[in-house]
C-alpha cells in the first residue's frame, strides 16, 4: 500500500482528537449539544492550526445518524462518507481556484434544494478571503438568509480582506497557534504508534520550526523520518532543515563580543560549507539575539521563552550583554535583513552585519566598573573609532562656540544657523541662472532621458527608484541638474550622501558626463518662475532693508535664514554692498 503522509494519517476526525483550540471546541459543542448551531461560520487563523478540520468534523456532527451529538460517531454510512468526501450534500471549495461570481452563482442558485442524502447541506469555502468583490457580492444574500438546511462554513487565513458585510454574518471563529507543549505531546504520540524512537530536543525542534502549525509539525517529522529511520535525532533534524544548533550561535555571539571579525567571519563560512542560507542564518540570529533579550528582561518565565531548550545557558550568555546592546544588535540585523532581499550577495551582507555587531559589542560592552569608551579598544577598528570619538568632539566644541560647519556639498536642509552678519544691507541673488537654464539645450537632453535614469536608479537599487521618482527635472546649470520634488521627506530622503551619490551615478551612465543632483520644493520653483515671468513687470528682488540706526542685526540674520530654508544654501548667494 503507497505510504500516506502523516499530517493526513493523523487528520482528527473527532473533537476529541484536535490538538489545542480548546475554546472553540467547547464552543461548538455547547451549540450542537444544545441544537443552537448558526447557519455560518467563519474560521480564522494561521496555516496548519485546524480551520479545514474542524469544519469537516463539525459536517459531520451535525449530519451524523447517530446524532446530531456533541460528537461525530465516526462509524455510521454518513459520518464514514463525509470522511472520504463522496457526499454530494457536503461541497468543499477552494476559493482560490474558483473565486469567480459564476461559481458563487452557481452555489446560489443550488441552495434552495433539499439535501438528498443527509439532513443538512454544509459548503465549506476555503481560502474564501481569495473570492472578488463581486462574488462575494454574489454570496452576500444568501450567507445572510439561507434555506434552513444550509450551513455555510468560510476559512481563512486572511481575516482583514474578507468584506465586513461577509464578516458581520457569520459567527468569527479565531484559531490560535498550537503551544509548543501540545505539538510535542502529539509528535511523541506519533512516533510511538508509528513505532519511531525520538528524542524530546529533537521533537522540541521540530515543533519550534513549524511556528504553532501542527500541519507543518508533522510534514517536518515524516520528511526527518524518511531521512533517519527508525529513529530521530537532534542531528538530523538541523541536518534536515537546514537549521544551526544553539551552541554553534553561542560561539558566534562570543565572537561578537570579544570583536573578533576572524572568528566571526570564519563561522559564517562553516555555515556557507554546511550548505546554510545566509537568510536563514540571518534569521536564526534575530531569534537567538530575542531570546538573549526576552532571558535578561524577563528572567523565568518560560511562556515567553519556549523556544529554549537550555534557560540557564542562555541566561549565561545574555550577562555579558547590556538589554539596550542587544536591542541595538536587533535593530542592525533587521535593517540588513530587509537589505538582503534586493541584494544578489546575501552572504556579503550577512558578513557586513556581523562586522557592523562587533563595532557595536566593543561600544557596548565594558568591564565592570568602567564607563564604555574607545580608549580601550585596539586595532585597527579601535583606532578608526578613536579618530571619529576626537572628531565629533572637536565639532561640538566648534559648534558651542558658534563657529557654524562649512557645507561640502549641495545638500538639502541647509543648516539655519545664521552665519554672523556685518551692519550693511545684503541682497540675495536667487535662481536667476537655474531658471535661464530651463532654455538651455542640455536641459531639454536631460528631461529626453529622465525616464533612463530613474530605469537605472531602479537596477541599482529600488528603494531609492521610489524616492526619486516623487522629483522631476526643472532646470539644469553649470553640470548640476535641479530636481523639484512633492514632498519634502522624498527630497531629504534622496539627499543622503549614499542615495545621492547613486543617482549621481546613474545620471553619469545615461548622460555620460558626470552631474551632480541638486534638489528643492516643486512649489517653491514654480512660484520663482512664476515671478520670473516676462511682461510682469519688473522682477521683483528679494532684499534685507536695514533697520533705523541702533537697532540690532536680528532682524537681518532671521531673513537670511529663512531666505536659506525655503530656497537651499546652493541656489542662495550673498553679496555685500
Amino acid at each position: 500500500m503507497a505510504h500516506i503522509a502523516l499530517y493526513r494519517t493523523w487528520r482528527p476526525q473527532s473533537f476529541h482528537d484536535m490538538v489545542g483550540q480548546k475554546h472553540i471546541v467547547q464552543t461548538l459543542q455547547n451549540a450542537l449539544r444544545e441544537g443552537r448551531f448558526s447557519h455560518a461560520y467563519l474560521f480564522s487563523g494561521p496555516r496548519g492550526t485546524g480551520k479545514t478540520t474542524t469544519a469537516k468534523i463539525l459536517a459531520k456532527a451535525v449530519n451524523c445518524l447517530n446524532g446530531p451529538g456533541i460528537e461525530p460517531c465516526n462509524e455510521c454510512d454518513a459520518c464514514v462518507r463525509i470522511t472520504e468526501g463522496t457526499v454530494m450534500d457536503v461541497v468543499e471549495i477552494d476559493a482560490a481556484s474558483n473565486r469567480g461570481v459564476d461559481e458563487i452563482r452557481d452555489i446560489r442558485d443550488k441552495v434552495k434544494y433539499a439535501p438528498t442524502e443527509v439532513r443538512q447541506k454544509v459548503y465549506i469555502i476555503d481560502e474564501v478571503h481569495m473570492l472578488t468583490t463581486e462574488a462575494f457580492n454574489a454570496l452576500l444574500k444568501t450567507l445572510e438568509e439561507p434555506p434552513a438546511h444550509v450551513m455555510f462554513i468560510l476559512a481563512t487565513t486572511e481575516p482583514h480582506r474578507l468584506p465586513a458585510t461577509i464578516i458581520s454574518r457569520c459567527q468569527r471563529f479565531d484559531f490560535r497557534r498550537v503551544s509548543l507543549e501540545e505539538q510535542v505531546e502529539r509528535l511523541r504520540q506519533v512516533c510511538a504508534d508509528e513505532r519511531i524512537e525520538s528524542d524530546d530536543d529533537a521533537l522540541a525542534f521540530i515543533a519550534r520550526l513549524s511556528d504553532g502549525g501542527m500541519r507543518d509539525a508533522l510534514s517536518l517529522l515524516d520528511q526527518i523520518i524518511s531521512f533517519s529511520g527508525a529513529r530521530v535525532t537532534y542531528d538530523d533534524v538541523l541536518s534536515i532543515t537546514g537549521g544551526m544548533a544553539s551552541d554553534q550561535f553561542e560561539r558566534l555571539v562570543m565572537a561578537i563580543q570579544d570583536r573578533d571579525v576572524g572568528a566571526a567571519l570564519r563561522l559564517i563560512d562553516t555555515f556557507m560549507q554546511e550548505g546554510k542560507s545566509a537568510d536563514k542564518c540571518m534569521e536564526s540570529l534575530i531569534y537567538y539575539f530575542r531570546d538573549l533579550l526576552m532571558v535578561k528582561m524577563v528572567p523565568g518565565s518560560q511562556a515567553l521563552t519556549e523556544r529554549i531548550l537550555d534557560v540557564k545557558r542562555f541566561a549565561e550568555v545574555a550577562q555579558r550583554f547590556s538589554a539596550d546592546a542587544l536591542i541595538a544588535m536587533i535593530d542592525t540585523l533587521n535593517y540588513y535583513q530587509t537589505e538582503m532581499k534586493y541584494s544578489v550577495q546575501p552572504q556579503t551582507l550577512l558578513e557586513v552585519a556581523l562586522m557592523k555587531l562587533c563595532s557595536q559589542a566593543g561600544a557596548s560592552s565594558a568591564p565592570a566598573g568602567g564607563s564604555p569608551t574607545w580608549e580601550r579598544q585596539d586595532g585597527v577598528v579601535g583606532q578608526l573609532m578613536n579618530r571619529i570619538q576626537r572628531l565629533e568632539e572637536q565639532l561640538a566644541q566648534l559648534l558651542k562656540q558658534g563657529v557654524a560647519p562649512a557645507a561640502s556639498g549641495p545638500v538639502s536642509g541647509a543648516s539655519s544657523r545664521p552665519v554672523p552678519a556685518p551692519a550693511v544691507t545684503k541682497k540675495i541673488e536667487k535662481l536667476d541662472a537655474y531658471l535661464q537654464g530651463r532654455d538651455d539645450p542640455a536641459f531639454r537632453n536631460v528631461v529626453q532621458q529622465w525616464s533612463q535614469v530613474l530605469g537605472r536608479v531602479k537596477e541599482l537599487k529600488i528603494t531609492v527608484h521610489a524616492w526619486l521618482v516623487d522629483g522631476e527635472p526643472v532646470s539644469v546649470h553649470d553640470s548640476n541638474v535641479l530636481v523639484g520634488f512633492k514632498s519634502a521627506m522624498h527630497r531629504e530622503t534622496t539627499e543622503k550622501p549614499a542615495n545621492k551619490q547613486l543617482i549621481e551615478q546613474a545620471l553619469a551612465e545615461i548622460y555620460g558626463q558626470p552631474y551632480r543632483l541638486v534638489t528643492m520644493m516643486l512649489r517653491d520653483w514654480q512660484a520663482a518662475a512664476d515671478q520670473a515671468k516676462p511682461g510682469d513687470g519688473p522682477k521683483e528682488e528679494l532684499q534685507l532693508i536695514p533697520e533705523v540706526e541702533g537697532t540690532s542685526g536680528g532682524v537681518k540674520e532671521e531673513w537670511i535664514s529663512e531666505a536659506i530654508q525655503l530656497f537651499g544654501e546652493d541656489l542662495v548667494k550673498i553679496k555685500e554692498d
